[in-house]
């Protein structure tokens, strides 16, 4: 009797099991998102009691995420901004060639395009190590060529979110449009987010400042700066957050340490 049983378990869990693995990956910053005012899984609390990441602007729309783990992470990685060893995770937009390698080295063991090549949007879901990796697509302009004045490129550019330590880490990317209450729901809840503040490529000062106070991060981190308005931006809004202008290329947090006040970090040590 016992024989027959052991085999039909065996069975069921080999077929169960390629099914689970299917299945998408939990996000803990959508559910914290959909959760009741204070609801904080155990796993954050936990997380949040001693594991940091540390952040270093690297110039231009890269951010180097390193994580407890080990793991580090490139945003929006063309390889022309390094610090340090390469990335073990490069995460890529392909607006304009200073946001994404063709070519990128072959050491690195993960890069994630924000795009799709069959006209699909990009899907990524994934564990990393510590860390959980996913994005939420929009759409971007058409630059060079014929096609300059047609319309976007649907689902031509991601949001990264990266989940790590009990914090959720955003990277807007080169965001070319306003987004809409479907993009903030799949974006759910961001203790860091990473914003375009050229006021030209990508958004105007004033959008991505309205996009910046409803997302209402902790820590908010200014990129794709150029000869940027930066001031113009601050003070676009300063009245909802603090502004923290520190002369560092790096700085730590993890989930106890995140300012009680929102706050513009600013790294000009570059």
């Amino acid at each position: 009797m016992w024989r027959p049983l052991s085999a039909a378990l065996a069975l069921f869990g080999a077929l169960v099991s390629p099914a689970l693995a299917q299945q998408p990956q939990r996000s803990e910053c959508l559910a914290m998102a959909n959760a009741a005012p204070r609801a904080m899984p155990v796993a954050f609390r936990q997380a949040a009691a001693a594991a940091e990441v540390q952040i270093t602007y690297a110039g231009h729309s890269t951010y180097v995420i390193d994580t407890p783990g080990g793991l580090r992470i490139a945003t929006d990685y063309s390889g022309a901004y390094q610090v340090g060893r390469l990335p073990d995770v490069a995460t890529m937009n392909r607006a304009h060639s200073t946001h994404y390698t063709l070519f990128p080295d072959k050491r690195i063991p993960h890069v994630l395009h924000g795009w799709s090549e069959d006209g699909k949007p990009a899907i990524v879901s994934e564990r990393i190590g510590d860390t959980f990796v996913r994005n939420v697509t929009t759409d971007i302009r058409r630059y060079f060529g014929d096609d300059a004045g047609a319309e976007m490129i649907r689902d031509g550019n991601s949001i990264f979110i990266f989940e790590v330590a009990g914090l959720c880490i955003g990277h807007l990317g080169h965001l070319h449009h306003k987004l809409d209450d479907s993009h903030f729901a799949q974006i759910g809840r961001l203790d860091i987010v990473m914003v375009p503040i050229d006021g030209t490529y990508t958004m105007s000062l004033g959008g991505v400042a309205e996009i910046t106070k409803r997302l209402r991060a902790s820590v908010v981190l200014p990129m794709h700066r150029f000869a940027t308005p930066l001031d113009d931006f601050l003070r676009g809004i300063g009245q909802q957050f603090e502004i923290d202008r520190r002369g560092d290329r790096s700085f730590r947090m993890s989930r106890d340490k995140l300012p009680t006040h929102p706050t513009v970090i600013v790294l000009d040590g570059v």
